[in-house]
């Protein structure tokens, strides 16, 4: 069925449940997913076992035993931000999240490009997703040969697409089940290998690069240089972002305006127990060297997991068995979150689509299955003609564009929580709690993702940054990095799209019922009225 794109009705005139009356009913299932469902989504999104696969290393060289502390400071602002969406999803359960609230507190034109932020994102880091599912499911199966061929890896990274796709269409439940087994195997095998890292370290059987961990590594005073420490942190929230899918499926959530936030919460915590034992634990075993198994040795830059499984579960039958399991892992990981990825970018561009701010032929939802239907098998679609494209052109421009995503992460999460400082301006001085949690913590956390995008693009624009570099074909011919072209490339071609489709279908651009009175912003839930 194709869901109304009438203006949902009249915002709340209370605290009450009817703050939901701002959404417009999209037709999709609601009540499918609990507070632990939920909560899964967020932490299975992240992948943390490929995330930490592929940044790690990254981290490692460039902040070297710093990395824990860079940990614990990019955790900072995904936990303030998280705040903001906790708030701004209790009042507004909108699945369109970032473009739906940016609407309401902006305009339509800061709303259409922090939807495109989500999209955008989404797209590419499914290329680096197909490109690890396709690669470490020939290493399960015995084929290296084939894991390093460019051909069948995306071969195998396309059909991979393809299933995730599927599943994502025939049900958010299916989904969901799906990511509670997934999810389980990742964290065990984490916590598998970060112990038993840990006991050879300390019993002292560990390779002669190990460390015995030092409070130093969580002095943020002795990283090395400002740019460090800026590029150390954008290439760390890489590895928490993703919580936020679990806000994006609210519409499909019981008690849709409080456990959404509250699984948003729990995962950002989570996660940052999981990176710091992990990332602790590895660094103490296998050290910063840029030789042999350190995490700094680019050659391993890519597969810090990997690597670093063969020398902690040694070649014996056990650990050969381990080591497999951790393979699958990674893979599992990479599922889960091409899974789990689909999910927000198919809800948003149907939130956007309800609102006119996409072809109506978006906001169809399937009759029985209640998810969306162009916007899903679309996602998918563009996910792997973005990967196959890149494939073909250059792996280089395919590793510069995943470092570009840092830039929109901190683009669309820092929108986000200016959007619930201006969406709850009028409320703030109902109490402490109003402030903080609605005003200074987002506000804070924006500020600062905000800092982080700037100094980012200073240091990515340096055309020895990344793996490609390129020449304004137009005077004054400077030459860029690719991770910055291709970062702050999309985002302009975002406000490209957008004066493109304003000039087809200006309906959304010139509407105001996605803008919220002064009326219902004088209104906050309970809890925070003094």
């Amino acid at each position: 069925m194709t869901p109304s794109a009438a203006p949902p009705p009249k915002g709340p005139s209370g605290p009450s449940g009817s703050q939901a009356s701002l959404v417009a009913d999209k037709g999709l299932r609601g009540g499918a997913l609990g507070l632990f469902s939920s909560t899964v989504i967020g932490l299975a999104s992240t992948a943390p076992a490929y995330s930490l696969a592929a940044t790690l290393g990254v981290i490692a060289a460039v902040v070297g035993l710093q990395s824990p502390v860079v940990i614990i400071l990019a955790f900072v602002p995904m936990f303030l931000i998280a705040y903001g969406y906790k708030g701004l999803n209790q009042v507004d359960p909108d699945c369109g999240t970032t473009f739906t609230w940016a609407s309401r507190a902006f305009g339509p034109h800061t709303g259409w490009l922090g939807g495109w932020g989500i999209v955008a994102a989404d797209i590419i880091v499914m290329a680096n997703l197909a490109q690890i599912a396709g690669q470490y499911g020939f290493q399960l199966v015995g084929a290296p040969g084939l894991a390093h061929n460019t051909l069948w890896t995306m071969v195998a990274g396309v059909v991979w697409i393809a299933l995730m796709t599927w599943i994502c269409y025939i049900g958010i439940e299916v989904s969901a089940n799906l990511q509670k087994v997934l999810l389980t195997v990742e964290v065990v095998m984490l916590l598998v290998l970060a112990v038993t890292a840990l006991v050879k370290v300390y019993s002292g059987t560990a390779p002669g690069t190990s460390l015995h961990i030092a409070w130093s590594w969580f002095d943020p005073t002795r990283l090395r240089s400002l740019d460090a420490f800026t590029t150390g942190i954008l290439t760390t929230v890489f590895i928490y972002w993703g919580w936020d899918s679990c806000v994006s499926v609210n519409e499909e959530t019981a008690d849709r305006t409080r456990t959404p936030g509250r699984a948003a919460v729990t995962s950002t915590v989570i996660l940052l127990c999981v990176y710091l034992l992990v990332a602790t634990s590895a660094l103490s075993f296998a050290g910063v060297a840029r030789t042999g198994i350190g995490l700094a040795n680019p050659d391993n830059a890519s597969d810090v997991l990997s690597n670093l499984g063969n020398e902690v579960f040694g070649s014996g039958a056990g650990g050969q068995a381990l080591t497999k399991l951790l393979i699958l892992m990674v893979l599992t990981s990479a599922a889960a979150s091409t899974q789990t990825t689909i999910l927000p970018t198919a809800r948003t561009t149907l939130s956007m689509a309800t609102f006119k701010a996409l072809p109506a032929h978006f906001a169809r939802v399937h009759p029985r299955f209640l998810t969306p239907t162009w916007s899903t098998v679309g996602m998918g679609l563009a996910s792997a003609v973005f990967f196959v494209l890149l494939s073909r052109v250059s792996e280089n421009l395919l590793a510069d564009s995943i470092g570009s995503v840092g830039l929109m992460i901190a683009f669309y999460y820092g929108l986000t929580g200016f959007a619930c400082v201006w969406y709850f301006r009028k409320v703030l001085h109902l109490g402490p709690r109003a402030l903080w949690t609605r005003g200074i913590m987002p506000g804070l956390g924006g500020a600062m993702l905000l800092y982080f995008f700037v100094d980012a693009c200073v240091v990515y624009a340096a055309p020895d940054y990344g793996s490609t570099s390129w020449t304004l074909p137009f005077p004054p011919h400077w030459q860029l990095g690719g991770v910055f072209v291709t970062g702050l490339g999309s985002l302009v071609l975002g406000g490209v799209l957008m004066l493109v489709y304003r000039l087809i279908s200006p309906a959304f651009f010139r509407q105001e019922i996605i803008a919220v009175s002064a009326h219902e912003k004088d209104h906050a839930p309970d809890e925070e009225r003094p």
